[in-house]
């Protein structure tokens, strides 16, 4: 059994591929495409497949994790847009802008 687990930032993509008989990890990182995240993540799998030598089809699940999201609220980029948090996190987003 293989499992993928993908972490796309605003800058890279990072992927991880684990066999599950062997226990081995192999790694990959590329440069993400903010243009289209899913572009990243397709291209990333199958280069980290080929580069670990194991078919794209070998793999039984894939986790995923993104901060585009989280970034873009922070940025000020995108929509105009709200956030609903649980009580005691109401400034999340102004420690976020701390430098």
């Amino acid at each position: 059994m293989h499992v993928v687990g993908v972490d796309i930032g605003g800058t890279f993509t990072d992927l991880m591929l684990y066999d599950a008989e062997s226990g081995t990890v192999a790694v990959h990182k590329l440069r993400s495409t903010p243009d289209d995240p899913g572009r990243a993540l397709v291209q990333g799998i199958g280069e980290l497949c080929a580069e670990a030598g194991v078919a794209p089809g070998d793999v039984s699940s894939v986790f995923h994790g993104t901060t585009i999201a989280t970034n873009a609220a922070l940025q000020h980029r995108g929509a105009v847009a709200g956030m609903i948090t649980n009580k005691g996190f109401r400034d999340v987003v102004h420690i976020g802008r701390h430098q």
